[in-house]
């Protein structure tokens, strides 16, 4: 078996090397996969870091702790108040240039474009992608729903006050966490002891658009999730070129490397801000 290429150690070979790709591909129909890396450049932080953990009197307990269906059973108001305060930094944060290039490009690629977004942040919207063309598949820290009964998920009252890290969950915020009929709502997000399905998360219209892509872009994530690693390996079994944006080595950039042997990958180690709007413009 050959060995795959080594990969280009500069941008100029690394441009040089997109520029080869996308002439022998010509792409018509584009996938992006986006996770934690490209709203980190907006000063998001990965809440498995320091800033994920969460004190709940004396115990301290981590994201995988908090984002469950038995947390919220446990102590509701405190799963509540750390997913609100998840939601004050989210919207504190701006989208930046991949965010805004990656709008551009579902503008002039419409139907044969769909962006995939690990990110519960809610700032590809706010950069200008579409609701019709974005796929959440984790949800949004933006949107509630009811823990019974209709659950289609409702914006979050603009009038909740933002919480910071140690602000207490008042009875009026805990009051405003209800639907407009008064029963009570859960955070619109995809927990580690729950399963995708399409009707919350649209995970089937996400593989469905993998399965007919002629191109996969994964932009700042390692595959731990697994809609992003059922993505790829359909675009991948049917033959799409994939490139990887990321600044260090993953799954993905190893798949990218292995088609590199026939012209059909390509990893462009950095940033998304580095290299999505440049992907872009070519694309475009």
């Amino acid at each position: 078996m050959a060995a795959a290429p080594t990969p280009p150690t500069n941008d100029r070979e690394r441009t040089a090397k997109l520029d080869e790709l996308l002439s022998r591909t010509k792409p018509e129909r584009v996938v992006v996969v986006t996770g934690a890396g490209i709203s980190a450049e907006s000063g998001i932080p990965t809440f498995r870091g320091p800033e994920g953990y969460w004190t709940v009197g004396s115990r301290e307990y981590h994201p995988e702790d908090m984002a469950t269906q038995v947390a919220f059973s446990n102590m509701p108001r405190e799963v509540w108040r750390w997913y609100l305060y998840r939601k004050a930094v989210c919207n504190q944060a701006a989208p930046n240039v991949a965010h805004v290039a990656l709008a551009k490009l579902e503008q002039a690629l419409g139907d044969r474009f769909m962006l995939v977004t690990q990110n519960v942040d809610g700032l590809h919207l706010r950069g200008g992608s579409s609701h019709a063309r974005t796929i959440q598949v984790h949800g949004s820290t933006d949107f509630m729903r009811a823990t019974e009964g209709d659950d289609t998920p409702l914006p979050i009252p603009d009038r909740m006050p933002i919480l910071g890290r140690d602000d207490p969950m008042t009875d009026e915020a805990w009051e405003l966490l209800v639907t407009p009929d008064g029963r009570r709502t859960r955070p619109h997000i995809l927990w580690f002891d729950e399963c995708y399905n399409e009707r919350l998360y649209r995970s089937d219209s996400a593989l469905s658009a993998a399965d007919s892509c002629d191109l996969l872009v994964v932009v700042g994530t390692s595959g731990a999730a697994a809609i992003p690693y059922h993505v790829a390996s359909l675009a991948l079994r049917r033959g799409a070129a994939i490139i990887d944006i990321n600044p260090e080595p993953n799954p993905f950039s190893e798949h990218a490397l292995e088609r590199a042997k026939r012209g059909r990958g390509l990893w462009l180690q950095g940033s998304g801000s580095r290299w999505v709007p440049e992907l872009v413009a070519r694309l475009t």
